[in-house]
């Protein structure tokens, strides 16, 4: 009998030969039920290559996220897209988005037994039922990775930036550069811990050099637009010599808007996070001054070699450091 080759293969699978090519050679890209058909069939046919050891089978690792409408997770979604079409193609990297004011959906998400799963990557807020599911299932066996936001302080592993100090930094770069001394305004979202230790970091290098440039307001934008540019209207007229901004979080767009029509010729140092289009066009016009990006791609990748090396895919142990996040200036990009 000659040996099976890629069309009979495809024939007792019932799949294309361009199916078993991309599956046999890792290319990624196919359906996990497809990979699980052709592995299935090139060992019914001992295929003459050494396939997937049995005890593997499909390593199913789910990535749960929030806000899929903002570019921070767009990119964040993306990574994961791009780090999972370079792995063994019996790994699948998952990837779904649910919304981040229902933490009971969120927590049922986690809890969910529905499929069998390898490990799991979380990018949604702290709350207590949320941090229950976690350690619930976490007590059970399986990896979790915090990644960008800690969803449990108890249990998990966290892949992120060192928030405080990127909250210190932005009170710093205020504090040396500000263009005329005076109040200084800054907007959050609270349900985030990372938010909370970025302002925390703020606020403490304020106290730390005290001078004529100071921190006196916290807003809570919730990562809206239309209550971020209420806030940093309501801010302006309240401070007409406002001096610094800085934004913990996301709604950039709107801020922008604001200073665009508001108060550019004001010279309000602006700095805020992520490097976006929106972003990117405020730096070159001079409306944004400083953009502390925490590299998303940077992240996926380190979560995903953590779960990888937990199930022992890899022995490879990844950095622990935090992740360095990148300051972006008009000069820099």
């Amino acid at each position: 009998m000659n040996k099976p080759n890629y069309r009979d293969i495809a024939r007792h699978a019932g799949v294309g030969t361009a199916t078993v090519e991309r599956v046999l050679n890792g290319r990624g890209g196919v359906r996990p039920e497809l990979v699980e058909k052709v592995i299935i069939a090139a060992r019914a046919l001992d295929y003459p290559r050494k396939l997937p050891d049995t005890h593997r089978g499909l390593l199913r690792i789910e990535v749960l996220m929030v806000r899929p409408e903002t570019t921070f997770y767009q990119r964040l979604s993306a990574a994961f897209e791009r780090i999972a079409a370079t792995l063994d193609p019996l790994v699948i990297v998952h990837r779904s988005f649910t919304e981040e004011m229902k933490p009971e959906e969120i927590a049922r998400r986690i809890l969910s037994a529905g499929l069998r799963r390898a490990g799991l990557i979380l990018a949604v807020p702290s709350n207590p039922v949320i941090g229950a599911a976690v350690e619930t299932v976490s007590a059970q066996g399986l990896p979790v990775v915090h990644v960008v936001t800690r969803a449990s302080e108890r249990t998990g592993e966290f892949v992120g930036i060192d928030n405080y100090a990127a909250g210190r930094t932005a009170a710093l770069f205020i504090s040396r550069m500000a263009r005329r001394t005076g109040p200084v305004f800054a907007i959050c979202h609270p349900i985030y811990q990372v938010h909370r230790d970025r302002i925390r970091g703020f606020s403490d290098y304020f106290l730390e050099h005290p001078g004529s440039t100071s921190f006196q307001q916290l807003g809570f934008g919730l990562d809206d637009e239309h209550l971020g540019a209420e806030l940093l209207s309501s801010a302006l007229r309240m401070y007409p010599d406002l001096a610094g901004l800085y934004n913990a979080g996301g709604g950039n767009s709107a801020l922008i808007n604001v200073l665009r029509r508001q108060a550019r010729e004001r010279g309000i140092f602006f700095v805020g996070h992520e490097l976006t289009d929106y972003t990117r066009s405020a730096l070159q016009d001079g409306i944004m001054d400083v953009v502390l990006d925490q590299a998303p791609e940077a992240q996926a990748r380190r979560s995903l070699d953590l779960i990888l090396r937990r199930v022992g895919l890899t022995d490879i142990k990844p950095d622990q450091a935090p992740i360095r996040f990148i300051t972006i200036t008009k000069e820099g990009l």
